[in-house]
């Protein structure tokens, strides 16, 4: 099976040489207040997006916010590169790969929600050594970084090849519940809104990508997903980048503490039952950025540097360490 997004190999051969485009977004949107953001449209992004409009709060920072709803990954950095989009979501990884082969990109955390290894809340999998010899579904494609993580974890933890004594089976999260829920499935690493869903179904996390992350040195949560956008349209905007983060935090202190907030925003969450949405909520909550951005700086260069060392140039590219700049120097 295969996902229809495009894997980390797809998308670093697709912005190979893009520094120059990507750079030039700062002239097609300079001085202007709008901000265009391309988004999926099932991505929990949408429902900070929508606290942000809804509660005027691009306003209230000097700016206009324009969402635009596309069907894939591959969409949202196909409108960033071509200068039809100021701001995507991405990891601060991809980020660092760009940065590294010229790129100046940079990213600013989202959420440090991650997923987990899922298996059937009866099996008798109780921790990866337990995955020898097992299907396991993996969304994110080969050099994902949690994937990896967890393979450096494994090898450290029980001295096995997690890669090599299991079968990886790779997909997108929807189809890989699917083949879990089916039984075609001895255990899947997947989004972690999916694995809330899973938990719902009688299913349990073995390990997440937290988990691994601090077996491979890290010291907290670092946030997985990020609004990534042209360093150099925000030297030019800088009032309006600065704006949009900062209605980025107020939406997501409205979501940490006004349920009423929750209950308007319900209908987009695609929960079916109260037990999704509570659990799709706090789950919400738990991956909203806590932690000083220079901790989080100093984990990414941690696990940068394990990384590196777990795939090589295929996934960290060229740079050697974590490029400066990855964070954006504007967060504080």
């Amino acid at each position: 099976m295969s996902s229809r997004s495009f894997t980390k190999r797809q998308f670093l051969a697709l912005m190979a040489g893009s520094a120059v485009v990507l750079g030039g977004t700062r002239s097609t949107f300079a001085a202007d207040a709008t901000i265009k953001i391309a988004v999926l449209k099932t991505g929990t992004v949408n429902w900070e997006l929508d606290v942000i409009r809804t509660n005027g709060l691009d306003k209230k920072h000097g700016f206009a916010l324009d969402v635009v709803e596309v069907a894939n990954n591959e969409a949202t950095r196909i409108a960033l590169q071509a200068g039809d989009a100021n701001l995507i979501t991405s990891d601060w990884l991809l980020v660092a790969h760009e940065r590294g082969a010229g790129s100046d990109l940079t990213f600013a955390p989202f959420s440090s929600s991650v997923g987990s290894v899922m298996v059937k809340a009866d099996s008798a999998i109780a921790t990866l050594a337990d995955l020898k010899g097992k299907k396991v579904g993996v969304a994110g494609g080969p050099i994902d970084k949690n994937w990896l993580l967890l393979q450096g974890m494994a090898k450290r933890d029980f001295g096995i090849e997690l890669a090599k004594e299991c079968e990886p089976v790779f997909g997108a999260p929807p189809l890989l519940s699917e083949k879990l829920t089916a039984g075609e499935l001895d255990a899947a690493l997947t989004f972690w809104n999916f694995c809330v869903r899973l938990e719902t179904q009688g299913f349990k996390s073995i390990a997440s990508g937290l988990d691994a992350a601090k077996a491979m040195g890290a010291k907290g949560a670092i946030s997985a997903v990020g609004y990534t956008f042209s360093e150099g349209w925000a030297k030019a905007n800088l009032d309006v980048a600065k704006g949009f983060i900062a209605a980025s935090h107020d939406a997501k202190e409205i979501l940490r503490t006004t349920d009423a907030e929750w209950e308007r925003i319900r209908p987009m969450m695609g929960a079916k039952d109260d037990a999704v949405f509570v659990k799709l909520r706090e789950g919400f909550r738990a991956g909203i950025p806590s932690r000083p951005v220079a901790d989080e700086i100093a984990d990414a260069k941690v696990l940068f540097d394990v990384l590196a060392q777990l795939s090589g140039e295929e996934l960290v590219g060229k740079a050697k360490s974590l490029p400066d700049g990855t964070y954006w120097s504007e967060l504080g």
